[in-house]
């Protein structure tokens, strides 16, 4: 076991057999990343989860909103608080919130009421591919409906996790400058699954320009490849450019958990995090694995 204390920033739990989740119960499976992910189209819940960090010292989690059934969202944050106080994770928790629907500030409103929620994430609508990508877009960060409820985080005092390719992220930045009171942070490293020198020139140019505001952080993790080993030579250059761009003070390590199951185990991907930062100070890589997510998600958990 490592003796680096670690906080998951990014992971999942969901049980399929009580809970209604429609890209993980319906037919047929949707579009996905990763591809096939008919593996983890099961119950997702603490003990397998402490299963999988069974070689870490995981001092806690962030959970994140698992694409619940919509028309009940915050129904999921009752049944995480619930798994939550009769399991000791995960720690806090980051809800859906269809930002656009005219509902969104009861929904907002019922969320605030539970002591663990930090924050909000709705996956704004994307285009497929940088060359499609228009301003504005009916359900993009463009789009005045959904400002108007990205507008009323703040009101409650709730963080937004930003999940959307990289070549929206002028879009995002627009919006860090225009919403300075609302902390953003990426999921995903930016999905930079584009891995050609000129894919990844494209990528490393978004994220320097979304880094430019001083409230948008970054989560490292979601960054494995169909079909590819998951290897820290294989990633170091999207880490390494990933803290070269927002610096070691605004990244996190995390897992996102089960779903990168599906492109490698726990171990793999936090030792190949350990790997990469190897040559940093005890410091930085405490902020990185820990420190950092405790601070951005308002954790209770002691950093001495």
């Amino acid at each position: 076991m490592t003796s680096l204390s670690i906080i998951d920033a990014h992971q999942h739990f969901w049980d399929l057999e009580r809970n209604y989740l429609p890209w993980l119960c319906d037919e047929p499976m949707i579009p996905f990343r990763y591809g096939d992910y008919s593996a983890i189209r099961r119950n997702y819940l603490p003990e397998d989860y402490r299963r999988d960090t069974g070689n870490y010292r995981v001092a806690g989690s962030v959970f994140i909103e698992t694409e619940w059934d919509p028309a009940m969202p915050v129904q999921e944050t009752r049944w995480v608080h619930a798994l939550a106080d009769h399991e000791g994770l995960p720690t806090v928790t980051v809800a859906q919130a269809r930002l656009d629907h005219p509902d969104v500030a009861e929904v907002l409103a019922g969320h605030s009421a539970f002591p663990r929620v930090r924050g909000i994430r709705h996956k704004p609508a994307a285009a497929p591919s940088a060359t499609e990508a228009t301003s504005g877009a009916p359900g993009s960060m463009g789009d005045p409906a959904w400002r108007r409820g990205y507008a009323q985080l703040a009101e409650h005092g709730l963080s937004f996790d930003l999940q959307t390719p990289w070549w929206h992220f002028e879009e995002a930045a627009e919006l860090a400058a225009d919403f300075p009171e609302t902390q953003i942070i990426i999921n995903h490293t930016g999905l930079p699954a584009d891995r050609s020198k000129e894919g990844l020139d494209a990528w490393r140019k978004a994220m320097h320009r979304v880094a430019a505001q001083p409230n948008v952080a970054v989560k490292i993790s979601g960054i494995g490849l169909p079909g590819h080993a998951w290897t820290a030579d294989t990633n170091r250059g999207v880490v390494l450019d990933t803290l070269e761009a927002f610096g070691i003070e605004r990244c996190m390590f995390a897992s996102n958990f089960p779903v990168d199951s599906l492109v490698a185990t726990f171990d793999t991907i936090f030792s190949g995090f350990m790997t990469i930062t190897a040559d940093l100070s005890e410091t930085d890589r405490r902020r990185l694995f820990h420190d950092n997510a405790v601070t951005y998600y308002r954790m209770p958990i002691n950093t001495d």
